[in-house]
């Protein structure tokens, strides 16, 4: 059954036509992701098809009777109501049932038994509806997608106006969820969600029974959910059948194609043009006829533009300019309080030269306050931080809190670099996207996403060999995320970010903190790696147990294997200063060697100096062997 088809939609702003010959069907049940560059014309879409916004041509088409639900990018709810009463309005009809089912159970109470028949006709009918409405479960509903979105049950009962944007955010979301529309529209609907909500939202939009339409930038998410892809490129539609990851293997071989054609018909354009030149240069009446000829079918031919495969995406190339020691951070025993709230204890993690480290936890846990100690913004209460030889951190904020709003974008860039030309920087902003009028822009004026390739350009410009990004990839969209990554994977530096983007985390990330109210774990992997552990270990936790000696045999081997691992990272430390030690006392034996060469009474005696440099000799040979058993120590730790 056909739940949404459109036929040749127009939408025009002024002079700018956004869309042009928009053609798709979308059936009941489908679930689909509508992807494109920021700017491609995916929101004005949505508004038009839930009617919040006008279509300058073209034909909509909706079910009968099917009924819309639409998740803005940017909700806000301002209301002294609680959340669990915003979301609770949802289901007022079934409240006035349970209220009128209450004022006939007192009613009766007052009443002789003889005269309850009639009252308890009512409210046997009050029951049943109450009943097929689902009126037992409501409260229980409300609290479980609240739950799952991240709110504590205290939140639940808070006034609306006293919460915090994001959280206001997901209120919205949470109330749409339980009206259950025919047909869902969401924008962004991850935003403001940490990694755990996303997977609850994940589950529920799976198992939706309508029809979804989505705009997303999560192509974690993307890959999960959908069945389809819209993608909204140059005003227009192009469809993939499967998720995110099979769009791009389609679109990968739909854009060889098309280069192909390209390039079949360049090579004929200039055999033609050859044949014309030549016909021409003979000069004769046929000939030129002919040339003629050909000339009108060249001029009449349907050229085939050279396809790209992501267009409007900016290049970036990061750079350390010096390389770090191997040991890049060592942290003991941080801690971290506000009054008597405690936001990190105890926390101990080393950094080496190169490693790429997904920071991951809920919100509030403390990972933008942990990336703010460590780059001396804020102070911890104690613990120690220390930095390896030639380390020059450099840290990207989320709330980009580093551009000069007041300033141009031109500025904000050369101001920095004083070293470039304003010919060379309005070089680099172009390979950036910003064109024209746009660098004259104030970094007030810019969007989301404009403001944050400016901060990567920055970045990229600096000296910094260590990188902390803080949700790197909020405010971009998919192109711009993928130029992000192909930069990130070619960096050699160090590189530690915090970030919701599971897609990032795993095509990035060679290892996972995971930051919780107990500590920080470590993970040797990417994002997959990460959580099939923590399902394996909720798996073993949660094993149903036959038997009370089964119990005991799975307790003493889970005893036993954590036993065994802390014996081997034991070990491992042990075998990592002993090392350090040894490399230690050689470096020093060599150094006073040097010394004793300078001394006369050895230099003067060839048998003294030969037998010293001999000895110089060994022990460097044995440093180089001692510091390649350390790399290939540090490459296994």
């Amino acid at each position: 059954m056909i739940a949404i088809s459109c036929k040749d939609i127009q939408k025009i702003y002024g002079i700018d036509e956004i869309l042009a010959g928009i053609n798709f069907t979308i059936n009941t049940g489908d679930k689909i992701g509508l992807i494109g560059v920021n700017g491609a014309g995916k929101t004005t879409l949505i508004k038009i098809l839930t009617g919040i916004e006008s279509k300058d041509a073209g034909d909509i088409f909706i079910g009968k009777d099917l009924t819309i639900g639409y998740l803005e990018q940017n909700t806000r709810i301002d209301s002294e109501i609680s959340a669990f009463d915003y979301c609770a309005s949802v289901f007022e009809s079934v409240f006035e049932l349970e209220h009128k089912m209450r004022a006939l159970e007192q009613d009766m109470q007052h009443m002789p038994p003889n005269q309850q028949h009639p009252i308890l006709d009512t409210y046997a009918a009050l029951q049943t509806k109450f009943e097929q409405l689902d009126g037992y479960t409501v409260s229980s509903k409300i609290r479980g997608v609240l739950n799952g979105l991240g709110f504590t049950e205290k939140e639940h009962q808070k006034p609306i106006n006293q919460l915090s944007g994001g959280q206001k955010s997901r209120v919205g979301i949470a109330r749409l969820l339980l009206t259950k529309p025919d047909i869902l529209f969401l924008d962004e609907p991850t935003n403001h969600l940490d990694i755990e909500a996303i997977k609850w939202l994940e589950t529920y939009l799976k198992e939706y029974e309508g029809t979804i339409v989505m705009i997303s930038h999560d192509r974690y998410f993307l890959d999960q959910i959908v069945t389809r892809i819209l993608e909204v490129e140059n005003k227009s539609i192009q469809e993939y059948t499967g998720n995110y990851s099979a769009y791009l293997t389609q679109k990968k071989a739909r854009i060889e194609s098309e280069l192909k054609q390209y390039e079949q018909q360049q090579k004929e354009i200039q055999k033609q043009e050859e044949i014309i030149r030549r016909f021409k240069g003979h000069g004769t009446e046929k000939l030129t006829k002919r040339a003629k000829s050909r000339e009108k079918r060249l001029a009449q031919m349907s050229l085939v533009e050279r396809p790209t495969f992501f267009k409007n995406h900016f290049k970036l190339h990061l750079k350390s300019f010096a390389k770090s020691g191997k040991d890049v951070l060592q942290v003991e025993n941080l801690y971290k309080s506000y009054g008597s709230h405690t936001v990190l204890k105890d926390l101990s993690f080393e950094i080496y030269n190169g490693e790429r480290i997904g920071l991951v936890g809920p919100n509030g846990v403390g990972k933008t306050t942990l990336f703010k100690i460590l780059i001396q913004e804020i102070d911890a209460n104690s613990g120690k931080i220390h930095w390896g030889h030639h380390v020059h951190p450099g840290y990207y904020d989320q709330e980009l809190g580093n551009l000069q709003l007041n300033k141009t974008v031109i500025e904000e860039i050369h101001d920095e670099n004083p070293t470039l030309t304003l010919t060379e920087v309005r070089s680099l902003l172009g390979a950036f996207l910003f064109e024209g009028d746009d660098i004259e822009k104030q970094i007030r004026q810019l969007s989301g996403g404009e403001r944050s390739r400016v901060s990567l350009l920055k970045l990229m410009l600096s000296d910094f060999n260590t990188l902390f990004l803080d949700e790197p990839t909020n405010h971009l969209d998919i192109y711009a995320k993928e130029s992000l990554e192909d930069a990130l994977l070619s960096y050699d530096g160090t590189l530690v970010a915090i970030s919701h983007d599971r897609f990032f985390l795993n095509k990035i990330c060679t290892k996972i903190f995971e930051l919780t109210e107990n500590g920080l774990a470590v993970y040797w992997g990417n994002y997959d790696y990460f959580q099939l552990k923590k399902e394996e270990a909720t798996a073993f936790e949660t094993a149903p147990i036959s038997d009370s000696n089964t119990n005991k045999t799975r307790l003493k081997e889970k005893q036993r294997k954590e036993k065994e691992a802390q014996q081997a990272l034991k070990k491992q430390k042990q075998t990592l200063k002993a090392l350090e030690t040894s490399i230690e006392t050689h470096e020093e034996k060599v150094h006073q060697l040097e010394l004793d060469l300078c001394d006369e009474s050895i230099y003067s005696d060839p048998d003294k100096s030969a037998e010293v440099q001999r000895d110089i000799k060994r022990l460097k040979d044995e440093l180089v062997e001692l510091y390649s058993q350390l790399d290939e120590y540090l490459e296994i730790l």
